[in-house]
């Protein structure tokens, strides 16, 4: 693959749809939604241009935590 434009959005079979942070002759560096910065030989990367990025997925949000209610104890 040739050096893309920081910001391009590109899908790749592993690890899915990201972002383009950089990219040159030797290295290609994307973010990905889902894996988060990878870095590739860039000319041993297969990826996709995607014309449009879709919207990031939302992070699943961790279970509230509630505090033990305190024990009453008969007076």
């Amino acid at each position: 693959m040739k050096p893309v434009r920081a910001g391009q959005c590109l899908r790749h079979d592993v690890f899915g749809i990201g972002i383009a942070a950089s990219s040159d002759e030797a290295r290609t560096t994307i973010d990905f939604y889902e894996h988060g910065r990878k870095t590739f030989v860039t000319e041993m990367l297969v990826a996709e241009l995607v014309a449009q990025a879709p919207p990031k997925p939302p992070k699943p949000r961790a279970p509230e935590q509630t505090k033990p209610r305190s024990a009453s104890r008969p007076r």
